[in-house]
């Protein structure tokens, strides 16, 4: 089963989006359901109103005006920091637990697993720069991390690179485009 929790609404006239919010709340009443007050807001999101620069987070993206390469306006897409930050987090405190208690083969291997995740994801054009910080970020946390398992230095950071290479660590990718 799946659930349908967030929703964005996108409106070309003023008209219809005051009708439709004033509806929205009768209609998830009759299934015993209401909306957030909290979370709930009208923003204007128009390309042709360049004074008011407005963006907004929805599911782990910041959606912003941008220009195409052709010149053209275009919803960009790029990872919310507030993500960013959380999936980094989450990462560090997965290292930190299983640092010792697996082989290096086996860290990589599920490293592998779940770069593959966040650039499925998170890979859509116009993200590449966010992708890139999370490889790098992700890469410095591990190195840390592996050569805190003794007294000894496991590696410097060449040898760490190769390392990275013989795991055949997946950098970043985009695997979503917009056109």
């Amino acid at each position: 089963m799946r659930f349908a929790d967030d929703l964005v609404c996108c409106f070309q006239y003023r008209d219809d989006m005051i009708r439709f919010y004033r509806v929205l709340g009768k209609r998830l009443e009759k299934f015993k359901l209401e909306l957030s007050a909290e979370k709930t807001r009208v923003i204007r999101f128009s390309r042709f109103d360049r004074s008011v620069r407005k963006a907004f987070t929805f599911l782990g993206f910041e959606y912003r005006w941008g220009l195409s390469r052709t010149g053209k306006p275009l919803v960009m897409m790029r990872t919310s920091k507030k993500k960013f930050h959380a999936s980094l987090a989450a990462f560090r405190t997965w290292i930190k637990k299983v640092r010792n208690m697996f082989r290096t083969a086996e860290i990589f291997k599920k490293l592998n697993q779940k770069l593959r995740g966040y650039w499925n994801y998170y890979g859509v054009s116009g993200n590449s720069k966010m992708l890139g910080n999370y490889y790098y970020e992700v890469l410095r946390i591990l190195f840390k991390w592996l050569n805190r398992r003794s007294q000894r230095k496991s590696c410097n950071w060449q040898g760490f690179s190769e390392m990275v290479k013989h795991f055949k660590v997946p950098g970043p990718r985009i695997t979503g485009y917009w056109e």
